[in-house]
């Protein structure tokens, strides 16, 4: 099976597992998070965003197409990974998220 279009580079599932780990840990500790592809979207177009997670499963791809290359623009790092689900998960919702951005990491 090709890789869907939006995908731009493939995640290694150890940076995958520490991604969403991160999104865990920004939500838990007093962090802000911005859940959802027109969130996500708002944080890196005003430069708010620290790093932007990217669900891979995301159905239609053009929710998050523009992600990659608003983040390139804006100089912000943005990684992927293999589940909408668990990431919404990750993010406090119970529905996927297509996207994620951390706009303040918390307490580590």
């Amino acid at each position: 099976m090709s890789k869907p279009v939006h995908i731009k580079f493939k995640t290694p599932p150890e940076i995958a597992e520490k991604a969403y780990e991160a999104v865990k840990k920004a939500r838990e500790t007093g962090g802000k998070v911005r859940r959802g592809a027109n969130e996500t979207t708002k944080a890196v177009e005003r430069g708010l965003a620290k790093i932007v997670v990217i669900a891979e499963d995301v159905e239609p791809p053009e929710v998050v197409m523009h992600l990659p290359l608003l983040c390139e623009e804006k100089k912000i790092p943005y990684v992927y990974v293999p589940s909408k689900k668990r990431l919404g998960e990750e993010a406090g919702l119970q529905v996927g998220a297509a996207a994620v951005a951390i706009v303040e990491p918390g307490q580590a």
